[in-house]
């Protein structure tokens, strides 16, 4: 894809795999701002093709539309502990401040509330059962790691993400403004060219 080329509905059904018909209904779901030419023709840029591809990789995460609207709109996301495909919505400090070691610090906090609790339940109990409630302990400090970093990965995922549409958008925007500053002093050279002619005809 080029910047500043218009495709057809045809042509970005085949670059995004959605049939024709689908693309008009994410048009009224998602609030996409298609472009229509004098004749009421829908046409598309980069900008609405990167937008629906964006969309169909959210889906194919198992994030449903209702949840993609609030991606999209950028409110600040995270995916919900209680289910992966479900999400939360947080404040911007509290996005600012998720880094390496506050995360750290919460995982240690958890593991040693669980630890403590654990360990004397096994102080009251026989040596066998403390072998086996050591194991479970293991186990389930084990699956808490492994929930933790899925989550820390799954926020950074969709930080990232809505910070790349933000630059895209940003670019569009600045390539627009350079594209309507050049026309603006062709126009400008046209009309010095025809102002020196008619001035020679005198």
């Amino acid at each position: 894809m080029e910047y500043g080329v218009e495709y057809t509905i045809s042509e970005v059904a085949e670059i995004t795999g959605y049939a024709p018909h689908v693309l008009r209904y994410y048009e009224k779901e998602f609030d996409i701002d298609v472009p229509r030419t004098e004749s009421n023709h829908r046409y598309y840029t980069n900008k609405e093709i990167e937008l629906i591809q964006y969309i169909k990789l959210l889906q194919e995460k198992g994030f449903s539309n209702k949840q993609i609207k609030l991606i999209i709109s950028s409110p600040e996301l995270v995916v919900s502990n209680s289910n992966e495909t479900s999400l939360e919505v947080i404040n911007n400090d509290s996005v600012k401040e998720l880094d390496a070691s506050s995360i750290a610090i919460e995982i240690s906090k958890s593991l040693e509330e669980m630890f403590f609790s654990r360990l004397n339940d096994i102080i009251n109990k026989s040596n066998q059962d403390s072998i086996d409630i050591i194991n479970d302990l293991k186990e389930e400090i084990t699956e808490l790691r492994k929930e933790i970093n899925s989550k820390e990965r799954d926020v950074l995922i969709c930080e990232n993400a809505k910070l790349k549409m933000k630059i895209k958008e940003k670019t569009y925007e600045i390539m627009e403004l350079k594209e309507k500053i050049r026309r603006l002093e062709d126009n400008q050279i046209g009309f010095f060219k025809r102002l020196f002619r008619a001035t020679n005809i005198k």
